[in-house]
């Protein structure tokens, strides 16, 4: 799979100067006329990009992609149990098949919505479908562990390039006035694959382990296939060109060190070498990051973005976001699972309240941010997760399940309200042409707090918990154990609890950071010419 992809109109040659890629073309492009809609704007399938319908066949294809990403991470977590099981992996490994993919698609996301800005959305979009149909159906035939992180990898990068370019995508074919409507529809899709995804990965997992992996691979096809039927270039490529290896380079290095120590310090000890290493590197490295981006001509991020308060400030809140509610649905299985002894699919049922509030608090969130804005709605929004957090540290090993299953659908609203109306906000305030890289920058900083969020947990679950018992929670077969023995695991799943309920109210605070009148960027002249022939 190339790297990136050529327009038909430039050809590209590349060369390597002062650790840059430089993209230089061989010949000047065509000049497209500014009244007219740039190339791809009306193939013969689905509507042009100036058709009053096409927004909504824009927002078909990129559900589709927010489904699959959304399906594929409830079916795999619920089975983790039996993967543990059929592979005989340490419990650390098991964590990686899960932090190796968020790592891949974290890191990488930033390149994948730089080469659509160069090169095209609909290309990188395309790709990441055909990428993820690929490593899906390798994944499944993994025999241990190792290969089965390694597939996950590739799966994060074919992921990388929907991420990067779902919300561009959206911003670019709706209005300002119905982008938060668009957002929420967004968010309400993936939400339906949250729900699926824990019920069809306690069935599939009943058939075998395998199958949570290759039922991606029809769907992924069926996406790449939609999307190059409908889906159109709207924005003109970005005209600095350029990709910063360096940095790209230091912040794998950095945040993989990062997590690595995190995740292992909890179950090998925070004396381990292991451990000292990767947080040394993770203290060296992402602060010399920083540093770098700065200086680039051509940076991974483009850290002028965060000159703009409100994205600055709606960037941190997805950060937060992430950190404070990623690993609840990771470490719920394990309650219901291991310490409550269910099997995957009534674990997969009982989860279904955390997506069922997302679902339903998504599009009305939508609708009132477009009408009266987002800044309150989103700090709300973080407020109700907080306080779902906070009354989760009240369940014990014999608590009914309408409790657990109360505050699952609290914390999910409150994910809802705040999602669609922080997404719409920042993509509103980004000119077309970065909208690439201001995706991808949203979801580099919001995987990041997912990745850190898991390995915190992980950290402060197995604290002080003897390896017996972890084994017979995490492989799903704790159900005889007492409850005295099952103690240590849940009061550390209480102090966990408590510890996001703190961030994500932190988070409601830097949501009113946010200027409260903003001016959004308008569309620019192509885009608009695109929209209007």
């Amino acid at each position: 799979m190339p790297a990136c992809y050529l327009d038909p109109y430039v050809h590209v040659s590349f060369c390597v100067r002062e650790g840059v890629i430089d993209l230089t073309t061989a010949s000047p492009p065509r000049k497209a006329s500014r009244s007219k809609p740039l190339p791809n704007a009306g193939s013969r399938f689905g509507v042009g990009a100036g058709h009053e319908h096409y927004k909504w066949w824009a927002l078909s294809c990129t559900s589709l992609g927010m489904l699959l990403a959304a399906t594929n991470s409830g079916t795999l977590i619920i089975a983790l149990p039996d993967l543990e099981r059929s592979l005989h992996t340490s419990l650390l490994a098991l964590v990686w098949v899960i932090l190796a993919y968020l790592i891949a698609a974290t890191v990488l996301v930033l390149m994948a919505g730089r080469l659509s800005d160069l090169f095209g959305r609909k290309r990188a979009y395309v790709a990441g479908f055909v990428l993820f149909a690929l490593a899906s159906l390798g994944a499944g035939f993994s025999p241990n562990a190792t290969v089965l992180i390694l597939w996950r990898i590739l799966q994060g990068i074919g992921s990388s390039f929907l991420f990067a370019n779902a919300a561009a995508l959206v911003t670019d074919a709706f209005p300002r006035e119905k982008l938060g409507l668009a957002m929420g529809a967004n968010t309400m899709i993936a939400a339906i694959g949250l729900v699926l995804g824990p019920v069809l990965g306690g069935a599939l997992v009943a058939i075998s382990w395998h199958w949570v992996f290759w039922f991606n691979v029809p769907l992924a096809l069926a996406g790449a296939a939609w999307g190059a039927l409908i889906l159109r270039e709207l924005a003109k490529p970005d005209s600095v060109r350029g990709y910063d290896v360096l940095g790209t380079s230091t912040f794998v290095v950095g945040l993989t060190g990062l997590v690595l120590g995190v995740s292992r310090g909890g179950i090998s000890g925070w004396n381990d070498p292991i451990v000292i290493a990767g947080l040394a590197a993770a203290a060296v490295l992402l602060p010399l990051w920083v540093m770098i981006e700065n200086r680039s001509r051509a940076p991974m991020l483009d850290l002028k973005l965060f000159r703009d308060r409100l994205f600055a400030a709606a960037s941190a809140a997805a950060f937060i976001n992430g950190l404070a509610r990623f690993a609840l649905m990771f470490l719920f299985v394990f309650y219901y699972q291991g310490a409550q002894g269910d099997s995957p699919i009534t674990a997969g049922i009982k989860l279904i309240p955390l997506a069922l509030g997302m679902l339903i608090a998504s599009p009305i969130a939508g609708v009132y941010a477009d009408r009266h804005g987002s800044r309150a709605l989103a700090a709300i929004g973080m407020l109700v997760t907080a306080t779902g957090l906070a009354a989760m540290t009240t369940l014990q090993v014999d608590t009914p399940y309408w409790q657990s299953g109360l505050w699952l659908f609290i914390v999910g609203a409150g994910s809802g309200m705040f999602n669609s109306p922080n997404t719409a906000a920042m993509m509103g305030v980004v000119p077309p042409y970065r909208r690439g890289i201001a995706a991808g920058a949203r979801t580099l900083l919001q995987n990041t707090g997912a990745v850190l969020s898991i390995a915190f947990v992980l950290a402060i679950v197995t604290s002080a918990v003897p390896k017996a018992t972890l084994f017979a929670i995490f492989s799903g077969l704790a159900k005889g154990l007492s409850q005295a023995k099952l103690a240590p695991f849940i009061a550390n799943m209480h102090v966990a609890l408590w510890v996001l309920a703190a961030v994500s109210a932190v988070g409601a605070g830097v949501c009113l950071l946010r200027p409260r009148h903003v001016t959004r960027v308008a569309q620019s002249p192509d885009l608009e010419a695109a929209r209007a022939s």
